[in-house]
């Protein structure tokens, strides 16, 4: 078996190992998060922080889009979301002035509130800004959720809710990470969805689905 086929093997076994009662219950607090307005932060470096980006943008956007499918054919609410990995000057600024560790909790302190959702995603589980970003989080009263992977790490013990991808290679672990976060955005939408008007409900559903 060549590297190529081995590779798509070993993440075929990791897919089949995922707790997906851990995915369901982090999808319930984004939901909950949206039906009480609360605001989900996202935050991880490297391939973490192109997530972070990436999972703001598919929940800011997605949610909101299309515009008129409410079952009055008013606007469906946004979520409100925002990943902290995406204002440079401010990072490099917090790193420079002060320490890298302090990058994202300096920037979410201002305007958690409780019962907003602190979303850390870390492949090791161990960078500092995040644990510094999750702990802040948690004195101000936010849910903590997250995406990790090899033991969990020491950003384990500040989730609420976590999800561990079992595997010891970061690269499978980065390729699981996204597969989750489509699977919970796809999973909030149809949340939302449900609780509109039952056809409008219906093809939302498909359109979130990309069924023709």
């Amino acid at each position: 078996m060549n590297f190529f086929h081995r590779y798509l093997r070993e993440l075929q076994e990791i897919q089949a190992r995922l707790p997906l009662d851990r995915v369901e219950e982090i999808c319930g607090v984004i939901h909950r998060a949206y039906q009480n307005d609360r605001t989900v932060f996202l935050f991880g470096n490297g391939g973490s922080a192109a997530l972070a980006s990436h999972l703001a943008c598919d929940l800011g956007k997605g949610v909101h889009w299309p515009a008129k499918c409410g079952a009055d054919g008013g606007p469906v609410k946004p979520l409100k979301v925002l990943s902290v990995t995406d204002n440079v000057p401010m990072i490099t600024a917090w790193a420079n002035d002060a320490t890298y560790d302090e990058i994202f909790a300096r920037q979410i302190e201002n305007f958690i509130q409780p019962g907003d959702v602190a979303f850390a995603i870390s492949g090791s589980g161990n960078s500092p800004n995040v644990l510094k970003a999750l702990a802040l989080a948690r004195e101000k009263g936010a849910v903590t959720v997250g995406l990790t992977g090899f033991q969990g790490g020491k950003m384990l013990a500040l989730l609420d809710h976590g999800i561990v991808v079992p595997s010891n290679s970061m690269q499978q672990i980065e390729d699981m990470h996204l597969v989750l976060a489509h699977m919970i955005f796809l999973s909030v939408c149809q949340r939302i969805a449900a609780a509109t008007d039952a056809g409008v409900g219906e093809e939302r559903s498909r359109v979130f689905q990309r069924v023709p």
